[in-house]
């Protein structure tokens, strides 16, 4: 009785170890370094959201341990650069570890090679015979590196536009190429925290489907486009309301990108034994979906600028749809029960949902102060709000209604659809205020 009390009483900070005490000092550390140095650059919110930066951070690493080791990897790696760098930018063609490994373009590159790794890795595991476990393990390794690889090369890239001008030097999180990056490490984050959560690497295979699929896009965004070249912000986001409103948005994105994957292997799984090919409505759906992609871009008079590249996706893609048309019973039985399933996909979109909310509440303030109004009904407002009651709705029948089962798993997948057109379909075919990704 009394040790059961004594482990019930027991204090949030007495279970720490030295271990996540080291943490935490190193961390402040760091941020009272960053403080120091920089601090006559910042102005008071800058500075307000850098030391509350600081508990946060600690308190990530408490929350989710793994996080650690990745943070001071990542630091080390990308103080690394910043030193090589020796305040001039040519050196990211002159040294070694800057060319090939460590300047934002390599680093990022590496991610996109790792990812798409990773995805062939879970995708094996799922037919492996004997080494499933094996396989998997290398794709969850292989996503951690990618991650860290994004996070470096994110952190880098910000060093880089400090060193290209001081009036140019901004967060990398204000065009389509930048997001683009923020949205493969964060939806990939959150699973590999749901894998370890739910002890199953078995969802990685679909989760890192839409993962490879926006490194497919970042891919073709920097060859065609050359969107990896560093600009100077336009007016209205040298704010430093992008720092916050950003990256709460993406997490939106990434989570409910990461909930419709899940609601996809849901349905794999509740039609296994489906033998009439019309009923296996999922698949075709993911088929048609990844081909439109190739169409998009023909209606928008793009595809010279990369036909080849959107015609050898849209065959990828078929060869997917069909793989998993044809696999689908040796797939359902390497997922987990309905029952994790359908959970996943509901904290996901939980998860998405508040920071979604956050976001759009930080957006209205930020359009306060950049146009003088909280909401003028510009095209990218219309369907941030659109996503927002898509999701808010899910929720309430949920929590309200008891919804469950393959009808919350479709309105999940069709949420991706809403997500998609909001995130980059609004940039292909409307513009308005915030047209700073233009295709």
């Amino acid at each position: 009785m009394n040790t059961a009390t004594i482990t019930l009483n027991e204090g949030f900070f007495s279970r720490r170890s030295l271990t996540d005490w080291l943490f935490a000092a190193l961390v402040a550390a760091g941020g009272l370094f960053a403080f120091s140095r920089y601090a006559a650059y910042m102005d008071i919110y800058e500075k307000g959201i850098l030391l509350a930066a600081v508990p946060a951070t600690v308190w990530m690493g408490w929350f989710w341990r793994p996080l650690r080791l990745l943070m001071v990897v990542v630091a080390a790696f990308a103080l690394m650069a910043v030193a090589a760098y020796q305040g001039s930018l040519a050196r990211a063609e002159q040294v070694f570890w800057l060319k090939y490994f460590l300047s934002s373009q390599s680093a990022i590159l590496w991610m996109s090679v790792l990812f798409f790794m990773s995805t062939v890795f879970y995708w094996i595991g799922m037919f492996a015979r004997g080494q499933s476990a094996t396989m998997e393990l290398i794709g969850s390794r292989l996503a951690w590196v990618a991650v860290g690889m994004a996070l470096i090369g994110t952190l880098v890239r910000w060093y880089e536009s400090y060193l290209i001008g001081s009036d140019v030097g901004h967060i990398p999180v204000s065009n389509l190429y930048e997001v683009f990056v923020l949205f493969s490490w964060l939806t990939a984050a959150f699973y590999l925290y749901f894998e370890d959560q739910y002890k199953t690497r078995a969802l990685g295979a679909f989760v890192m489907l839409v993962v490879s699929a926006a490194v497919g896009f970042l891919l073709w965004y920097t060859v065609v486009r050359g969107a990896h070249e560093i600009q100077p912000l336009v007016p209205a986001l040298k704010s430093w309301w992008m720092k916050l409103h950003v990256p709460a948005n993406f997490i939106g994105y990434g989570t409910f990108s990461l909930s419709a994957m899940v609601a996809f292997a849901y349905l794999i799984k509740q039609q296994a034994t489906e033998t009439r090919w019309h009923k296996l409505t999922p698949i075709w759906l993911l088929g048609m979906a990844l081909c439109f992609v190739p169409i998009a871009f023909r209606q928008r008079g793009v595809a010279e600028a990369g036909g080849s590249y959107w015609l050898g996706y849209a065959l990828i893609s078929a060869v997917i749809a069909a793989g998993i048309l044809l696999a689908r019973q040796r797939i359902a039985s390497r997922l987990p029960p309905l029952e994790v399933l359908d959970d996943v996909m509901y904290k996901a979109i939980a998860v998405g949902f508040a920071f979604f909310t956050i976001a759009t509440v930080l957006g209205a303030l930020w359009a306060a102060e950049a146009w003088g109004g909280y909401w003028s009904w510009d095209p990218k407002e219309t369907w941030a709000l659109i996503v927002w009651l898509n999701y808010a709705a899910w929720l309430h029948m949920r929590l309200m209604k008891g919804l469950r089962g393959a009808v919350s798993a479709w309105w999940a997948l069709a949420g991706l659809a809403v997500t998609t057109f909001a995130f980059l379909g609004v940039n292909m075919f409307l513009s308005g205020l915030h047209s700073y990704g233009t295709l």
